[in-house]
């Protein structure tokens, strides 16, 4: 087939991927020569179909939008050209050809600084050496270890060759080795100043390691330096991360008046009139953003996770017609999913709601990487590994500071309550979900391939007591950019209940909180949320059911081994009692009862969770009963938690 179409026999060659789709109705590769074969026939119509096939296998293959994108551009859509060349570029910015497509479509359609844009990389990718190229390829479809392989080769022959370390960098920062990530790209631009990809792959490190202070002085540096209209949103990013939101609203406001078809920076007005609490100016911006692009799902999925915003019948119409549509990209149809599964649910109709759930939980579980499997048996390291006896020698070790408190547990189940109420005492600060945490233990772990076994948490053992008192030190330092000066402040990233052996040896008098939610409850509503990163075991009943079991194993492990280390607060019993647990929350970190933590919900503080608009309200009762209405489609996830719900103290 391959041979067919270097021999421009196109006919033979669509002959030939046909009865291989036929046969083979899973492969991606076939189904991307069939559609590149009928386009080279000018069969640009059955080529479009073949991609829509393709994209149902395999929704984040890039070159399959490439090839859209060239059928786009020989129809003379250019808006359509445009919109499919982005997206290859977005999946494998590798991808020269669509980076020259995209400025192309782009002039053809006015859009003069982002034909630049593209012509640049374009022009870049081509003065690359092949062997980089390379990694860039391998980089973008996720194979890592290859592509690490390859770039160390290359830099062995190379030294200090700006785009080998920046790739090198990024490799990095996709195995979740930042601190390393940040130490490349740093030197690359000591080295070669000028270089501004690397600036920019530079300001996404520094804001995965949560140096918010760092990156918003390098998206200074790149303003100053390049200038245009993608270094000043870079800028109002970083502004709204280091709480600059008028800073940041003022360059939003400005580009979105000046360039209202941006899409994306409507969508970036209304997270951060959201994250200030200005709901109807946010709700408004989101509108912009589906106006500006109809099939934008994003901002119909934000309407949505306002909580509090209900759709007309119009919208909800919209909606429908683009899951319908066959143009509509694969994450955009998740998010519409999603969004209809609120919009439904708010009007009573839940066996459709739940229908447009479960398609979306479907869609979104096909680009994500969790493995139950994996999962449990990193559960069963922590329990093996994490034991009494550990504690027992290591006692007195680690930093003394009181400073932390982690309210750790699975999301959606109170975690941004308990936080707003903490937050609103004189003597504590609210952060973010940090990550700190989860990166010391991944350098524990050191480089690995998946497949290898994990060093980290059996390192634990190895360590010495000067070691334990510096991760903790070196957390406490590295978290002292989110303070604002309060004795106590809070991390409340949840995923950090895999990880209190290591807290508690590192900082044994930091206190913990585990924020519990009746197993129903909790597991239906982080089936219905849709995440913006991570919690990647979210997207499925039985997914979800086997990690909430797996939480509920661990945590009566950590009971165990650190008897009474670990306050659990039940969120049920914070709506019952509010005041009562407030005061019992605040006795466990040793805060003095003070009137504002009941009052929690009139704090002017920036939220920027899905829970934003909820805990701006007074606590309402209505949250626990919610997935009673869904009981006979979670009669599945009843069964698989059986023994959770009968331990349950509010489960009834």
């Amino acid at each position: 087939m391959r041979e067919a179409l270097q021999q421009r026999n196109f006919v033979r060659a669509v002959e030939l991927a046909e009865q291989l789709t036929r046969d083979f109705p899973q492969d991606v590769e076939t189904y991307y020569l069939l559609a590149t074969g009928l386009r080279y026939h000018a069969e640009h119509q059955r080529a479009l179909e073949t991609l829509e096939k393709l994209l149902a296998v395999e929704s984040r293959y890039a070159r399959a939008f490439q090839e859209r994108g060239h059928n786009y551009a020989q129809l003379g859509d250019s808006g359509a050209a445009a919109a499919a060349f982005g997206h290859a570029v977005e999946l494998n910015p590798a991808l020269h050809a669509s980076w020259k497509g995209l400025a192309l479509a782009s002039r053809t359609l006015g859009r003069a600084e982002e034909a630049q844009h593209a012509l640049q990389q374009f022009q870049h990718l081509q003065k690359l050496p092949a062997e980089l190229v390379s990694v860039a390829s391998l980089l973008y479809d996720g194979k890592l270890y290859k592509a690490e392989q390859l770039c160390r080769a290359f830099l062995q022959q190379h030294k200090h060759h700006p785009e080998g370390m920046r790739l090198l960098a990024l490799v990095g920062a996709e195995l979740g080795i930042l601190d390393d990530a940040d130490f490349l790209l740093e030197s690359c631009l000591a080295l070669y100043p000028e270089f501004q990809q690397a600036r920019f792959d530079y300001i996404g490190v520094l804001r995965k390691r949560q140096k918010f202070a760092a990156a918003l002085e390098q998206a200074k540096t790149l303003r100053e330096q390049q200038g245009g209209r993608q270094a000043e949103i870079l800028f109002a990013t970083q502004s709204a991360m280091v709480g600059d939101y008028q800073a940041a609203l003022a360059i939003y406001d400005r580009i979105a008046a000046a360039a209202p078809e941006l899409h994306a920076i409507h969508l970036q007005r209304g997270h951060t009139l959201k994250t200030i609490g200005d709901a109807e100016a946010a709700n408004h911006a989101y509108r912009d953003a589906y106006n500006a692009k109809a099939d934008f799902g994003d901002a119909y999925w934000s309407l949505a996770n306002m909580k509090t915003y209900r759709f007309t019948d119009r919208e909800i119409e919209q909606m429908r017609a683009q899951v319908a549509a066959p143009s509509t990209a694969h994450e955009d149809r998740y998010h519409f999913c999603f969004a209809l599964g609120k919009a439904l649910e708010d009007r009573g109709e839940f066996a459709e709601a739940f229908q447009w759930y479960e398609q979306g939980n479907v869609l979104k579980l096909a680009e994500c990487r969790y493995s139950i499997e994996q999962n449990r048996r990193d559960t069963d390291l922590q329990i093996a590994n994490c034991t009494a006896a550990l504690f027992d020698k290591f006692s007195g070790a680690g930093c003394d500071a009181a400073d932390p408190i982690f309210i750790v547990g699975l999301p959606r189940a109170g975690s941004t309550l308990l936080e707003q109420i903490l937050a609103s005492h004189s003597q504590v600060d609210g952060t973010l979900e940090l990550h700190n945490i989860m990166a010391m233990a991944r350098r524990l772990d050191g480089r690995r391939r998946v497949s290898d076994e994990p060093r980290y948490p059996g390192v634990l053992h190895e360590l010495e007591p000067a070691q334990l008192e510096q991760l903790g030190r070196q957390f406490i330092e590295e978290t002292r950019i989110h303070r604002q000066g309060a004795p106590l402040f809070i991390d409340k990233m949840p995923n950090n209940f895999r990880h209190i052996g290591l807290i508690r040896l590192m900082l044994p008098n930091a206190k913990i909180i585990d924020a519990r939610r009746h197993p129903l409850a909790c597991c239906f509503s982080g089936f219905k949320q849709l995440f913006a990163d991570g919690q990647e075991f979210t997207y499925g009943l039985k997914q979800i059911g086997e990690y909430y079991r797996d939480y509920v194993r661990l945590m009566a492990h950590w009971d165990r081994v650190l008897p009474g280390k670990v306050l659990r607060v039940h969120y049920e019993s914070v709506v019952e009692n509010l005041e009562g647990e407030v005061a019992r929350i605040l006795d466990f970190c040793g805060l003095p009862f003070e009137q504002a933590c009941v009052d929690f919900h009139q704090s002017e503080r920036a939220v920027r969770t899905p829970s934003a608009e909820q805990v701006r309200q007074p606590i309402y009762r209505s949250g626990t009963e919610q997935w009673k209405k869904f009981a006979s489609q979670l009669a599945p996830l009843h069964e698989l938690l059986g023994d959770e719900l009968r331990d349950y103290p509010s489960a009834g």
